[in-house]
């Protein structure tokens, strides 16, 4: 595996396949369209395949969308309806169960803001079922939601929060949501992950944190994000394969510097960019100038899908009434 910073399985693959040919042990791969939109679906089924990968076992689905900045409401709309439908094969709960949704990452950086802002737009309804059951539909099931925050704003362990709550209303489904890191800046905001592994927060930025599963709460765990940065490092080493891209086009291969990029290896690049970038920018990660409006939008997209995946005895007009 390459040393590049991604949270994606679909770009450990892709990255897998840069190295290795033939099919990937251990792993099934299933791409389909919905519409304009590509799914991508990576199936770690055998410890080969957790190996190859460095993923657990299980399914991650990737949404690829299109550009995100001015969305309309219809398009919004239609995105969360596939993501709700990706979504809901995961979700095995009757009318009765709990589902408990976590907006992981800090609401003060706007790139790591993804979570709690995704829990703004959700349908909240544990409590009404608790205390108005007779004025609420039979077909409505329980759903809340926390924002914990991360590590250096509460001093304790996001984990610890989840499991803490956890043990105390005792959901039969926690849905967790975070921002994420991409190898590639195509898919920075333009892609959304569902995974049935869980989570670990921090992970694809070098800052993993306490794990977020099945495993670690006894709880089956499914998670949702979207890459919304990316490695300075990758960007530079993505720009020097787009240097010798525009050499070739201009006729200028086998020149002295073309031969000497030419003939490192891709994750030999990125080392010596980490190791020339590092003692000025340190680890640097990278979002777009637009990102406030993107987590606002994605954001958006990700909670109406969500509600419609957990709410499937009312249509998108009645979730929409409510929250409003």
């Amino acid at each position: 595996m390459l040393s590049v910073r991604t949270d994606l399985a679909v770009e450990a693959k892709e990255l897998y396949e840069e190295k290795n040919s033939g099919k990937i042990p251990g792993v099934e791969v299933k791409e389909y369209r919905e519409g304009l939109i590509k799914i991508s679906n990576v199936k770690v089924v055998d410890d080969e395949g957790e190996k190859a990968l460095n993923k657990p076992k299980g399914s991650y689905i990737t949404i690829d969308i299109p550009e995100v900045s001015g969305y309309d409401k219809d398009t919004m709309e239609e995105i969360s309806e596939v993501l709700a439908k990706v979504l809901s094969p995961l979700i095995k709960l009757d009318n009765s169960m709990t589902a408990l949704v976590v907006g992981l990452g800090n609401w003060n950086v706007t790139p790591d803001a993804l979570g709690p802002k995704v829990v703004e737009g959700l349908m909240i309804t544990r409590h009404l079922k608790e205390l108005i059951p007779d004025q609420i539909d039979e077909g409505i099931r329980p759903v809340c939601a926390i924002a914990p925050g991360v590590l250096g704003l509460t001093g304790i362990e996001t984990g610890e929060i989840i499991k803490a709550v956890a043990n105390k209303i005792k959901p039969n489904l926690i849905i967790c949501i975070d921002a994420l890191a991409s190898r590639k800046l195509d898919r920075i905001n333009r892609t959304i992950q569902i995974g049935d592994t869980g989570i670990s927060p921090g992970s694809g930025v070098g800052n993993k944190r306490m794990e977020i599963s099945e495993r670690t709460l006894g709880i089956p765990v499914i998670a949702i994000g979207v890459p919304t940065v990316v490695d300075a490092a990758t960007i530079a080493n993505d720009t020097i394969d787009m240097v010798l891209d525009a050499m070739i086009n201009q006729a200028t291969k086998g020149g002295e510097f073309y031969n000497m990029l030419k003939s490192l290896e891709r994750n030999e690049r990125q080392s010596m960019i980490e190791e020339v970038l590092n003692p000025y920018v340190g680890s640097l990660m990278v979002t777009p100038k637009e990102v406030d409006s993107v987590i606002d939008s994605v954001s958006r997209i990700i909670s109406t899908g969500i509600n419609i995946a957990l709410q499937p005895a009312l249509n998108l007009d009645e979730i929409s009434n409510y929250i409003s």
